[in-house]
């Protein structure tokens, strides 16, 4: 450290300004970056298609499609948010979820099976739709110990959350639509 950089500390901590010099010299932190939000209200993806996820079940009963409401911050699996963080994203989800299934007015069902359709944000790079499992798992339980979709969310009960990426969203955050299909026949093990 200089004798110029010393003093300037000094006077710095006394609550005098530091010479012009040493405050051209000291290199400025960068700032942190936000995520990119394309501009306007937040766009409402096209339905996923459902017939598609239904190949492959047996005894599919009804189906239904909720689009979830617009949230600006889901949980992914590479995040490292602090626990209180966490807990606060995850009760909110799990609200809307419950508060989803009673606007619908979705039955108790005995079987289901549950396709979450990602919407992403119209980034180049590609995109691995399981990394939102803890959402997911947020808004299944809304379903079911909130909204008494099911008895309970078990592999007895429910098959999946299964990941699908849907279309784009144009503007706005990341979207998901949980796609819930009737299951008629016991699922095997």
């Amino acid at each position: 450290m200089t004798a110029a950089q010393y003093r300037d500390l000094m006077a710095s901590r006394r609550g005098g300004q530091a010479s012009p010099a040493a405050a051209a010299a000291k290199p400025k932190k960068k700032a942190r970056k936000k995520p990119a939000v394309h501009p306007g209200p937040p766009s409402t993806p096209p339905a996923p298609a459902v017939q598609p996820l239904l190949t492959g079940l047996s005894g599919v009963g009804r189906t239904w499609t909720l689009l979830m409401p617009y949230v600006e911050e889901m949980l992914d699996s590479n995040q490292r948010l602090h626990h209180m963080a966490v807990h606060r994203i995850r009760k909110q989800l799990r609200q809307d979820a419950a508060a989803m299934a009673m606007a619908k007015r979705l039955p108790k069902l005995q079987r289901a099976a549950v396709f979450y359709v990602l919407h992403p944000r119209p980034l180049s790079r590609k995109r691995d739709p399981g990394n939102w499992a803890p959402t997911v798992k947020a808004y299944v339980d809304g379903l079911v110990t909130d909204g008494g979709l099911l008895p309970d969310d078990n592999h007895e009960f429910l098959m999946g959350p299964m990941p699908v990426m849907g279309e784009p969203v144009t503007t706005g955050f990341a979207r998901m639509s949980l796609v819930i299909v009737e299951l008629t026949e016991p699922l095997t093990s």
